[in-house]
């Protein structure tokens, strides 16, 4: 889980949100959002689900088909159907363009300079256009303190307010995905009724969904009413989206808090299957590495299948600066989840951390692939920059480089790597264009921003 390590995107302020990268727990917010997306005529691989470090209780859509949800929704949730109630309520905002609006209420420039404190200079591209060549956010995980608040000038909460009339058309629209998807709106009254109390608290004491989602006893009982009609209000969630949902909580538990904290929760008593990943995850934290191997290697040995066990001994491994063992389980982690980019950027880091030329290629590779779906990620980009750097590329690197600052949000860098780059690669090449893509959008940037 990427939380452990400090980077971030930063914004216009150079102040970044923080965000967690986990294979695991991405996975298990998409299964429970994928009905969702397609009763809503969302093409999912289009909305991309962010899980933010911060343990407020909130969730929010921001710079296009972007759904936010932090660590504190998630911890504070008891079962799926309250993260599905929450997620089916952002996407009714989604579909129901309410983000358009606000676009075009607040203008352009305060847009730009809203979207640079939530997502980012380079995620306004999500916003502004569609172009599959253009340079588009990445995100990695980091504990730093302090959250979404109190960045931009115009301010985090004026960008995800919507009016008490949006809000319940989304619930509307949420309970009507519920329905078509066969899916119950429960989780939604539960997780409306916790807040329903924090009406009448002062605004610095009220978790931020209230603050950004105008409540009211009207919106919970229209909610309530449908329940009580709906047929698929009793209808359960199978189980193992449950099991996924107990493994994810203990999996943030066991990473965002203190390993003794971690271990009392969760004692040598406990033998279910979350509590002895957790333990696993705060030995390793804590620096035991003998109990921690001793833990992960007991899970594997009963469930030999699992690739995100395998993940973890990786980790383990590789943080505890045995690369070399770490290959194995790393290697075995991508060969039981093919699918998964973010195992192979991990096992390319580990193989240039051998600095090893024979292990370059297949470094390479791996980080080729991976652009698959983690084109986004800043990450990849400076491991792709080591990778050519070593072998004699340096447009390439450049290149690579350039990808990484933009993503980052530092615009002259980019433009300096972006230039060089161009002189340096085949005019017209696959990595010129793509060195063109971030000049040309580094300076749009520097002119919207007044930089």
């Amino acid at each position: 889980m990427a939380a452990t390590t400090p980077s971030g995107v930063a914004t216009a302020q150079s102040r970044p949100i923080p965000t967690v990268r986990d294979t695991e727990i991405e996975r298990t917010l998409r299964v429970y959002a994928e009905p969702l997306f397609r009763v809503a005529a969302l093409d999912p691989q289009a909305v991309r689900i962010i899980v933010v470090n911060d343990r407020a209780l909130n969730a929010f859509v921001a710079g296009g088909q972007n759904l936010f949800v932090n660590t504190g929704l998630l911890l504070r949730t008891t079962h799926p159907g309250q993260v599905i109630g929450v997620f089916a309520h952002e996407i009714g905002h989604i579909a129901g363009g309410h983000l358009a609006r606000l676009n075009d209420a607040v203008g352009q420039a305060a847009l730009i300079s809203l979207l640079t404190s939530v997502l980012g200079i380079a995620a306004i591209a999500m916003a502004q256009s569609s172009q599959s060549r253009e340079p588009v956010p990445g995100m990695r995980g980091t504990p730093s303190p302090g959250g979404t608040r109190g960045t931009g000038d115009i301010g985090l909460n004026q960008l995800l307010s919507f009016t008490r009339s949006q809000e319940s058309q989304a619930d509307q629209a949420a309970l009507s995905f519920l329905d078509s998807a066969g899916l119950s709106s429960r989780g939604l009254l539960e997780f409306m009724e916790l807040l329903a109390n924090q009406e009448f608290l002062s605004g610095a004491r009220q978790d931020p969904y209230v603050r950004t989602h105008p409540l009211s006893r009207e919106r919970v009982d229209s909610i309530r009413a449908h329940v009580q009609r709906s047929r698929y209000a009793s209808m359960s969630v199978p189980p193992d989206w449950l099991a996924a949902h107990r493994r994810m909580r203990a999996k943030l538990q066991a990473f965002l808090d203190q390993p003794g904290a971690t271990l009392q929760r969760f004692p040598a008593t406990d033998t279910s299957q979350e509590a002895r990943y957790a333990r696993a995850i705060a030995y390793h934290r804590a620096s035991d590495l003998p109990n921690g191997l001793a833990a992960i290697d007991q899970l594997l040995a009963d469930y030999p299948q699992d690739p995100f066990f395998h993940e973890l001994r990786g980790q383990i491994l590789f943080e505890h600066g045995r690369v070399l063992e770490a290959l194995p389980s790393l290697r075995r982690a991508l060969q039981l989840l093919p699918e998964a980019d973010l195992f192979r950027i991990d096992l390319a880091q580990a193989l240039l951390e051998l600095n090893d030329p024979r292990l370059l290629r297949e470094a390479q590779t791996l980080l080729t692939e991976a652009r698959r779906t983690e084109a986004r990620t800043a990450r990849l980009w400076r491991l792709s920059a080591i990778a050519y750097g070593r072998d004699g590329q340096q447009g390439l690197t450049a290149q690579a480089l350039a990808e990484q600052a933009i993503l980052e949000g530092r615009v002259g860098e980019a433009l300096e790597h972006a230039r060089r780059a161009m002189r340096l690669l085949p005019n017209g090449s696959p990595g010129w264009l793509r060195a063109q893509d971030v000049e040309t959008f580094a300076l749009s940037m520097r002119e919207q921003l007044g930089r």
